[in-house]
């Protein structure tokens, strides 16, 4: 069973949703119900996971975490997941392309799906899905919104 809390942060109160395996969401306040396909049944301020998810996401916005360690449990496709897993290797601070992105996970063609997988990342902010940027260098979709994008990216290079 997946608990949630809610906790306030420089872009926005967020939702964090945890399994007793680990961060299973990270959700917007404007987040499309379908964009994930993970729910939350209980409020639970007190889950282990949650805590460490919200103590962590803290000390990204005070700018003394640069990697997040907290164990994930995303629910996705294998080529949601593979995608996912790459965008973790995105240095703190850098951007790459939809394109590069295919590229490295061996899919050099696939630029378009590996969007489609970016706005389904599930957990913003800790799979850096807003590293990811258009190959003229435009930042495009967010889940969180294209402003928030800004404000991560600037916020990562002036850290």
């Amino acid at each position: 069973m997946n608990s949630y809390m809610k906790m306030k942060t420089p872009v926005g109160e967020l939702t964090l949703i945890g399994s007793d395996k680990g961060l299973s969401a990270l959700l917007w306040e404007d987040d499309k119900p379908d964009r994930v396909r993970v729910k939350a049944e209980v409020e639970d301020k007190d889950h282990r996971v949650l805590k460490e998810a919200e103590t962590e996401i803290r000390e990204y916005f005070l700018g003394t975490r640069k990697h997040f360690t907290i164990a994930l449990d995303p629910i996705g496709t294998d080529f949601q997941l593979k995608v996912w897993n790459e965008l973790k290797k995105i240095p703190y601070g850098e951007t790459i392309s939809y394109k590069e992105l295919a590229i490295r996970i061996g899919n050099p063609k696939a630029s378009r799906a590996v969007g489609g997988a970016n706005g389904k990342n599930p957990l913003s902010i800790i799979v850096p899905c807003h590293r990811v940027i258009g190959a003229s260098g435009k930042l495009t979709g967010f889940a969180g919104g294209v402003d928030v994008k800004s404000k991560l990216l600037s916020f990562e290079k002036n850290a």
